[in-house]
């Protein structure tokens, strides 16, 4: 994303996430359990979904990705769980990165679970496993 008509692109972005998830609800048979992942730079489209989309989701689910600016610049009431995880290894998004992250999300109530795992800018099995973990646990 430029930073040319940014703001008109996140709309469109999280209008978009929304009709999809309001597609399927109509569509099909889905149920109330709504998690949204993102990995890397889609990390902040999961964000913005959760926080925006009007669809109550139960968790996120982000790896190797900031929060956008404008959440954590703003109050994040009712946010769901965040399951967030970064490769040791990892080159983008390091480990003063997830830092500020845990540090931004703790601060306004959410219940963040950082998780750092072997290797680099990647869905490692360990993460999978994790993801799979939270699944079960944010939708019983």
């Amino acid at each position: 994303m430029t930073r040319h008509d940014r703001e008109r692109a996140i709309e469109d972005n999280v209008r978009y996430v929304a009709a999809v998830v309001a597609r399927l609800r109509r569509d099909y048979p889905v149920g109330e359990h709504l998690v949204f992942a993102g990995f890397s730079q889609g990390s902040a489209t999961a964000y913005r979904a959760a926080a925006g989309s009007g669809h109550p989701c139960r968790g996120v689910i982000v790896l190797g990705g900031d929060v956008p600016p404008e959440l954590a610049a703003r109050e994040l009431v009712d946010f769901p769980p965040v399951l967030l995880g970064r490769g040791a290894r990892e080159q983008w998004y390091d480990e003063a990165k997830m830092a500020h992250d845990v540090e931004v999300l703790r601060s306004k109530g959410v219940d963040v679970r950082p998780l750092v795992y072997p290797g680099g800018h990647e869905w490692t099995d360990e993460f999978r496993v994790a993801a799979g973990e939270f699944l079960n646990e944010v939708c019983p």
